[in-house]
């Protein structure tokens, strides 16, 4: 377990499968901002949701992420693309709608770049998002990412296209939250 002041960092549950397809994959509009993949019906039952915990061959790092307070599940937070060569990978987070505006997604950012800088060893991470996701863009922004670009009308979502913008951070440039010290 990763643990902020907020939010902790935990392997998914099989329990948390139904909570978070329900709530972040059921949401056609906001799946669709938040993966560049089309939606799709899918059961949240039979092993083919996409919040179905698995083993990803070393490439990804999947969390659940909690409210420490209650112990809530309170979203799902990963590092994906990891390459070992390279070390960069890709991080990514969705909170369940009663938790997001709370401050957690700052946290969980620093909880991600805290766990592939220091456990991981990477050098370097990324986070792709919509150029009008202002939240993700701030959480970046908190944590010390940089915008390094912006994709003009790369992401189709809901029936027109939209810009994406890149953010990134290498290990070198990260400083640590005052509450991770």
């Amino acid at each position: 377990m990763i643990l902020g002041q907020l939010t902790g960092l935990r392997a998914r549950l099989p329990e948390d499968v139904p909570v978070l397809h329900s709530e972040l994959y059921e949401d056609v509009a906001v799946r669709s901002r938040a993966d560049t993949r089309p939606w799709v019906p899918i059961a949240a039952a039979g092993g083919n949701s996409p919040c179905e915990p698995v083993d990803a061959g070393g490439d990804a790092a999947v969390f659940s992420v909690f409210d420490r307070a209650s112990g809530e599940l309170a979203g799902g937070a990963l590092l994906w693309g990891i390459d070992t060569h390279n070390r960069n990978a890709h991080l990514g987070m969705s909170l369940r709608p009663g938790f997001r505006g709370r401050g957690f997604g700052a946290e969980v950012v620093q909880l991600l770049c805290s766990y592939g800088f220091t456990v991981r060893g990477l050098h370097r991470l990324q986070l792709e998002t919509l150029a009008d996701n202002a939240p993700m863009i701030g959480a970046a922004r908190r944590a010390g990412f940089t915008l390094e670009g912006t994709l003009r009308g790369s992401a189709w979502v809901m029936g027109e296209f939209l810009d994406e913008v890149i953010l990134g951070l290498p290990a070198t440039e990260w400083k640590p939250a005052d509450w991770q010290r």
